[in-house]
């Protein structure tokens, strides 16, 4: 396993990065393969900001570009890393200072739902 996969498991669970990788084919291999070297290898694993502040600035940009579906991704692994709800709470509200209130609304929503979610697991 490479300090990338070792890194995207630790963010993002076992069961995400499983799953991800019994839907890759043949055509979709280069990506993942791509994403975990360049972002969970090359960046993610960087000792300059810990996985925490990692995800908080992820919380934030996936706010401002509007990925509602990887923001969920991303909220789970988040609170996975310790991150409270007030916390997300915070980046989504600051967030939404600098993206805008359609964004911000859309990212509330969906924290939301997978906090709600999470805590009924």
């Amino acid at each position: 396993m490479t300090s990338g996969e070792s890194t995207r498991r630790a963010v993002l669970g076992d069961g995400y990065v499983d799953r991800a990788q019994a839907n890759t084919t043949e055509f979709t291999a280069p990506f993942q393969q791509w994403v975990t070297s360049s972002a969970w290898e090359q960046v993610w694993s960087r000792p300059g900001l810990d996985l925490r502040t990692r995800s908080c600035l992820t919380l934030a940009l996936l706010t401002a570009l509007r990925c509602e579906h990887e923001l969920a991704i991303h909220i789970e692994a988040a609170v996975r890393l310790g991150v409270t709800p007030t916390e997300i709470q915070e980046v989504l509200l600051h967030a939404a200072v600098y993206a805008g209130a359609p964004a911000g609304n859309a990212a509330f929503a969906v924290a939301q739902r997978v906090l709600s979610e999470v805590e009924g697991s």
